[in-house]
């Protein structure tokens, strides 16, 4: 699958949209994680814990994404996009999305 966030794919033609291809997560921060980040901020740098979180929830959802697009028979998704929304204390959602198209 041929993910890109232009709105094309060099060399090749779209020939057909099929529609927006979305995936998501909605992930709460771990206590254990929340001890660590509160010793990181005392002395300061990266919170590694929090990025680890983010990175693995950008992956579940471009996946997710992913298999949403193969299920309309997609070759390509241009156009993606992601977002992350605050779902309440502590509970973030990421969502990717783009459209799904049909290649020459």
């Amino acid at each position: 699958m041929i993910i890109t966030t232009t709105e094309f794919v060099p060399g090749r033609e779209v020939t057909e949209i099929l529609g927006v291809a979305r995936g998501s997560t909605v992930r709460a921060r771990h206590i254990g994680n929340d001890i660590m980040a509160g010793l990181k901020n005392i002395v300061g740098g990266e919170i590694e814990e929090y990025t680890n979180l983010q990175a693995q929830s950008r992956e579940q959802a471009m996946e997710r994404m992913t298999k949403d697009a193969e299920k309309m028979g997609a070759d390509a998704i241009i156009g993606m996009r992601m977002m992350t929304s605050m779902v309440a204390q502590g509970v973030a959602e990421i969502l990717a999305y783009g459209t799904a198209v049909k290649l020459k």
